[in-house]
């Protein structure tokens, strides 16, 4: 082999081998300080500005209606108390897992949560539900143990373990 095909092999390979090293690094930042959570829906509206899939065209008459009726509606989670205090979730109308599970929407890092521990999602209503997914130590809705899928009033503390959770306008 020539002399070239030897340089631009080892540096192929010293690419590669660094390339690891990166991800590698990604991969442990990521274990060791979780997810970020932003909210990216919630700058844009305060900025007026719209998503871009809704600049092109506006929103049908019934939405625009549908809308107006959920102005009292909350619009962003909070968490209050525990290790997360501070995180912001925006409600865009998706299930939110909680839990200490990885994939859950937010991981709480408690001894007292179970990996797939609550569940908070919209109905048909706009009305926002909390529901219990068989925790071994419960979840809290203003100091009552939840046992059913139950309606969360604006600003009422959701406890899981430590960690406290808020809708918020």
């Amino acid at each position: 082999m020539s002399e070239l095909t030897l340089t631009v092999m080892r540096l192929g390979f010293l690419a590669v081998l660094w390339l690891f090293v990166i991800v590698a690094v990604q991969v442990i930042r990521s274990d060791l300080f979780g997810t970020k959570v932003t909210q990216r829906a919630a700058r844009r509206a305060e900025s007026g500005q719209r998503p871009p899939q809704q600049r092109q065209q506006a929103a049908p008459a019934p939405q625009r209606q549908q809308n107006r009726q959920r102005r009292g509606a909350p619009t962003k989670l909070v968490v209050t108390e525990g290790s997360l205090t501070g995180t912001t979730v925006a409600l865009q109308g998706q299930t939110i897992t909680l839990g200490r599970a990885h994939d859950s929407t937010i991981v709480l890092d408690d001894d007292y949560a179970s990996s797939r521990h609550a569940r908070i999602y919209p109905d048909r209503d706009g009305q926002w539900i909390v529901e219990d997914l068989g925790s071994t130590n419960g979840t809290y809705l203003d100091r009552a143990r939840l046992t059913t899928p139950t309606p969360i009033p604006l600003g009422a503390p959701i406890r899981i373990g430590k960690t406290v959770i808020e809708l918020r306008k």
